[in-house]
């Protein structure tokens, strides 16, 4: 046992001489400082600034041989309120051993602590970026030459690794009144070697004017042997977002993710494996190609279940009606001029979509972006129990956009529809409607006023609710037979078979000319209008009875049997009101009395002349 005692003990014995003998040829023959003077050099040659290391180049040999620099900083201009630009707390530069008896220094792992950068805009538009210079003032030929012979030459690359902390940004803007602070607690970099994937971990969080933002995120990362490409494989990013814009004022956000780029090609792949946000599912992919002057991007995206509604602030009617008042003393046609600047394809599916209260399923959506012009090639949903299917074009090219569109209906419950979208309760039925239209502006006002439309619609088996006609006429009949009116108390509503039309939409409002509506009971026909912008409704028509009113618990059915009676739609589309014209009923029912005495005194003349 004493022998193996006595090995160990030379062992450590030799091993300690060993670092001692290369610490003192460090420190005593190897000055790191001989390198202070080039790095300062190639800093103020690259961006025209003097850097300042206050501190000397150190020696480091625990837990690993490396340089250390500390104290050091790039100003901004003179007469901004951050006097430096970068400062550093201190870099660590670990360093391969062999190559160091040759007087040579190969990193092997760069530590980067207590990084802060201050950027400042100034109110007269100066910026901490003013006057750095480049390397623009050297022969561009040269620089590229440099650079493609590199790359040539470059057939390995080994970095034991990459970690900055405790990194801060701060970003000042004196125009807009706003500061942004954004803060790196850690982004690491594993042993990289070209060809290989190595792990790439961060974590940053952010303060903004409106929100903070906390993510994390982990993956792996390649970069070809050749240079030509990036791949970033099974990267999880995790985002905690938080706001009073923000709904909920709490959005979580999570996405797994495969990334290939192409360098030679300039293209991107994307896949978006997963994507969570808030009770927002996804998945899908995008291939951008941008070597072009406009990139081009193609994307594919599936969404499950969402609830848009639940993704927009909760306000009462106060707020909506203040936050309409604002808008529309603020109304500013929207700038579309970066619609020039992406040529896009979008395949989009989705489960569900609740928005506005109303609810579609089964989404199928493609549409093209390319040079200002938004095409909707296809919109097809299911739509409470019926489908519907939209195309539409926007041009945002000048300054006051245009669009058309053209859009049906069909096999839909209407009084679902109007509840949930317009929390309107007038009409029940199975609807058909189609209606083709264009305009210009997108403002709000606008789009009332510009929109031209035609269309038409005919519903079948339904009601319009908030009247019965059947039992309004009985009311009638009753005082023109001097009787009184029923008191039973009917559901207000009239059945009817089937109501169909056409209209038109000019100036923001709704004509319709032909507005015919038919029941075993009764039958309404006639034109009206209604106004999309005060939302006021004005219907002269008029409904006679062309069957027996027991349908709808009447009487008689001979008294006004045949009659046209006017009948008015007048009020709001939210609060229609329905009346009879009395006066125009009982002008037509002695018509009608008229027209039976003159039949009865023709039929008695042509009998007391046929008697010759």
């Amino acid at each position: 046992m004493e022998p193996v005692m006595k090995i160990v003990k030379w062992f450590f014995v030799v091993l300690f001489l060993m670092f001692a003998s290369l610490v003192a040829y460090l420190t005593l023959v190897f000055d790191p400082n001989d390198f202070k003077s080039e790095i300062v050099n190639a800093v103020k040659k690259q961006t025209g600034r003097d850097l300042i290391i206050a501190k000397d180049l150190t020696w480091t040999f625990f837990p690993s041989i490396g340089i250390e620099l500390g104290d050091i900083t790039l100003s901004n201009p003179k007469g901004f309120d951050n006097v430096s630009m970068l400062k550093v707390s201190k870099i660590v530069a670990e360093v391969e051993l062999l190559p160091l008896f040759s007087k040579q220094v190969e990193i092997a792992k760069l530590n980067l602590d207590g990084l802060v950068v201050n950027l400042e805009t100034r109110k007269d538009g100066r910026t901490s970026f003013d006057g750095l210079q480049t390397s623009a003032t050297e022969d561009k030929s040269a620089q590229l030459n440099d650079t493609t012979a590199l790359s040539g030459s470059l057939s390995s690359l080994d970095i034991g690794g990459v970690s900055i902390t405790n990194t801060q940004i701060r970003i000042s803007d004196k125009q807009a009144g706003t500061e942004q602070v954004f803060s790196l607690d850690y982004l690491t970099l594993g042993k990289f070697s070209l060809g290989e994937f190595a792990t790439l971990e961060y974590s940053f969080s952010a303060e903004m004017p409106d929100m903070t933002l906390m993510s994390q995120g982990k993956g792996s990362i390649r970069v070809a042997q050749d240079m030509t490409q990036i791949q970033v494989k099974d990267f999880k990013i995790t985002n905690a977002i938080a706001g009073e814009a923000i709904p909920n004022k709490k959005l979580d956000i999570s996405l797994l993710t495969q990334l290939e780029i192409l360098l030679e090609t300039k293209q991107v792949h994307l896949i978006l494996d997963e994507l969570n946000a808030g009770d927002i599912q996804a998945k899908g992919k995008v291939d951008i190609a941008y070597g072009h002057k406009v990139p081009q991007i193609i994307a594919t995206l599936d969404l499950g279940d969402i609830d848009l509604d639940k993704l927009l602030p909760q306000t009462d009617k106060a707020d909506k009606a203040k936050e309409k008042s604002q808008a529309e003393a603020t109304q500013v046609e929207p700038d579309l001029t970066a619609m020039k600047s992406l040529d896009l394809t979008l395949a989009l599916t989705a489960k569900s979509i609740k928005a506005a209260n109303m609810m579609t399923s089964n989404w199928v959506m493609a549409l093209t972006l390319k040079n200002g012009i938004l095409n909707l090639k296809q919109l097809n949903a299911d739509l409470y129990g019926g489908k519907i299917a939209v195309t539409a074009r926007l041009d945002g090219r000048q300054a006051v956009p245009s669009y058309s569109f053209e859009k049906s209906v069909t096999g839909v419950q209407i009084r679902e529809l109007l509840k949930d979208a317009a929390d309107v309760d007038l009409l029940a039925g199975t609807a058909n409607f189609s209606v083709k239209g264009k305009g210009r502006s997108l403002l709000a006002d606008n789009i009332k006023k510009n929109i031209a439309a035609k269309g038409k619609f005919e519903i079948a088996d339904g009601a319009l609710y908030g009247v019965n006609i059947p039992q309004m006429i009985r009311a009638a009949q009753a005082k023109l037979s001097g009787g009184s009116s029923s008191t039973s108390s009917s559901e207000k509503k009239t059945d009817f078979t089937s109501m169909t039309g056409s209209f038109s939409v000019v100036k923001g409002v709704v004509s319709n000319p032909d507005l015919l509506m038919s029941s075993p009971l009764i039958r309404l026909s006639g034109a009206g209008t209604a106004n999309i912008i005060s939302e006021a409704l004005d219907y002269q028509l008029t409904t006679a009875v062309v069957g027996s009113l027991e349908g709808q618990g009447g009487g008689d059915k001979d008294l006004l049997y045949g009659i046209e009676i006017p009948f008015l739609i007048t009020g709001t589309m939210s609060e229609p009101k329905f009346a009879l014209d009395t006066a125009g009923l009982f002008d037509a029912k002695l018509k009608q009395e008229v027209e039976k005495v003159q039949d009865k005194l023709k039929d008695s003349l042509l009998k007391i002349f046929g008697g010759f």
